[in-house]
């Protein structure tokens, strides 16, 4: 029975209710970011306050869902953190920013994948579970019809937990095809279509190696980003029965508040000044860690490794992830930066730099290696160019892929934390560090995970960081004050 649009479940003092849906598919390239974005953009137009999120450890999805709502979109993942945790950082992201009336959540892959072959761990279905709310499936029907009532009758009867209560029927052909497919997972399954998104060329969004083109890249070096977006908005408008979304989520039922939460100010005397690397190049960063950095006491200073000629005034440097391999000429041209940041790392400032971070702080960086495969690689000319030298190292990319969660423990004291300190994390690069010294140190031993060598991560020179494992402050919450307390007595 639908909840009537001006209704909602009550909730007490120790419940919050959030009207939410999640949107999730049957497999990768099904369209269901796609969906989302439109979904997203459809609301905020209507005055609807949205706020986005993203199950799963994607950097990249999430800066579009940021981009279009104006709400900080937020990562949840069900290896990294436990149930309360995902409470946590769910219902902290829907009141942050300023109250949401409704939360959309994407899905990571097919909503059955995750972890293992025998659980749910880390996949979507156990991020419905968690958060107690309605799955949409998005379905790619391109040259299905009564299959698709098939498909849709597996994944219903797969997990009873787990409420399908819609399907989005993408890359429909024309009404013949609509029809039928719709008619037959009605009758079949008794799940309503509530969209049906005929093949449309112009709902194409931009692709590379490691998934979408980041959100801050695209509107710089399209003049028709906002164009495109609008133009997914309005197909999904036309073609999705936003009222039926809407009454899906409103009929969501409230949710316990976590015991504990992991976002408390923390006063210190002296904010430390920690300058992020934000650019083009390195955009990969997860809000919660630069909101708990904040909250531990830090104050973030941007500043661009592409464009800034030098080093801000700051007492600490945190170089995130993203594409230094497309941008390595630029960064190799900034030499004025470059060596800032060398002579920092050699002053003794603690540096941390996470992936493409790392990349960017070895000797070189190789683009366009020949004779390494190929998996959907972004067009590079092969060519070597000068990096910071900070660590050791020269970066070789490649077409090696490793895509994993990882599993580390700190053997130094570093930025990121103290010896024995633990963290599960992810690490998702096309990248390998060679021509490593003999006498190179390493501050991260990982028990899961691919990391630089020989199962050691964390290549580490005086207090010059940088690893391949993608760090989330909201599962391993010793890095935001870790990384606070350890530049301010480094100061």
């Amino acid at each position: 029975m639908s909840t009537p649009p001006n209704m909602q479940p009550m909730a007490s003092d120790r419940e919050k209710h959030i009207p939410r849906v999640l949107i999730s598919a049957g497999s990768s390239s099904s369209g269901k970011t796609t969906v989302t974005i439109g979904l997203l953009a459809a609301l905020s137009k209507a005055g609807h306050k949205v706020q986005p999120f993203k199950v799963g450890l994607d950097y990249i999805d999430p800066s579009y869902y940021t981009e279009i709502t104006g709400h900080r979109a937020r990562n949840i993942d069900g290896y990294l953190m436990d149930e309360e945790r995902v409470r946590d950082v769910f219902l902290h992201g829907c009141e942050v920013d300023g109250e949401a009336d409704i939360a959309i959540i994407e899905g990571v892959r097919g909503l059955y994948e995750g972890l293992e072959s025998l659980s749910d761990i880390g996949s979507t279905a156990q991020i419905a579970k968690i958060l107690n709310c309605a799955v949409i499936l998005v379905l790619n029907a391109r040259s299905i019809t009564r299959s698709a009532a098939a498909i849709v009758s597996g994944f219903k009867a797969f997990d009873p937990q787990v409420n399908i209560a819609g399907v989005i029927l993408n890359n429909i052909g024309g009404q013949r095809h609509a029809m039928k497919a719709k008619e037959a997972i009605e009758h079949y399954t008794g799940v309503p279509i509530i969209g049906i998104i005929h093949r449309n060329n112009e709902m194409m969004i931009s692709m590379r190696h490691l998934g979408l083109v980041p959100a801050i890249e695209e509107r710089r070096r399209s003049p028709d980003f906002d164009a495109r977006i609008s133009t997914i908005r309005d197909v999904i408008s036309e073609d999705v029965d936003i009222e039926k979304v809407l009454d899906i989520a409103r009929q969501a039922a409230p949710l316990p508040r976590p015991e504990n939460t992991t976002f408390i100010k923390r006063e210190v005397a002296e904010k430390p000044v920690i300058g992020i690397a934000l650019d083009e190049a390195f955009n990969f960063y997860y809000h919660d860690n630069l909101e708990l950095l904040e909250l531990a006491g830090a104050q973030l200073k941007y500043f661009s490794p592409v464009h800034d000629k030098h080093l801000p005034d700051v007492d600490g440097i945190y170089i995130g992830g993203g594409y230094p391999e497309l941008f390595a000429a630029e960064l190799e041209a900034n030499a004025s930066m470059r060596e800032d940041i060398k002579a920092a790392s050699e002053a003794g400032l603690p540096i941390y730099g996470e992936c493409g971070g790392l990349m960017y702080l070895t000797k070189k960086l190789t683009t366009g290696v020949k004779g390494k495969g190929a998996y959907h690689m972004a067009e590079m000319p092969e060519s070597t160019h000068e990096m910071v030298g900070a660590l050791p190292g020269h970066t070789l990319m490649g077409h090696k892929r490793v895509v994993s969660y990882n599993i580390g423990s700190l053997a130094l004291d570093t930025v990121i934390g103290k010896t024995g300190n633990n963290f599960r994390a992810h690490e998702f690069h096309h990248s390998e560090v060679t021509e490593l010294p003999a006498d190179a140190q390493f501050a991260i031993k990982l028990s899961r995970g691919t990391g630089i060598i020989d199962g050691w991560d964390g290549l580490i020179v005086k207090n010059t960081l940088g690893s391949y494992a993608h760090l989330v402050a909201s599962s391993y919450e010793e890095f935001a004050r870790s990384f606070v307390d350890f530049v301010g007595k480094n100061r």
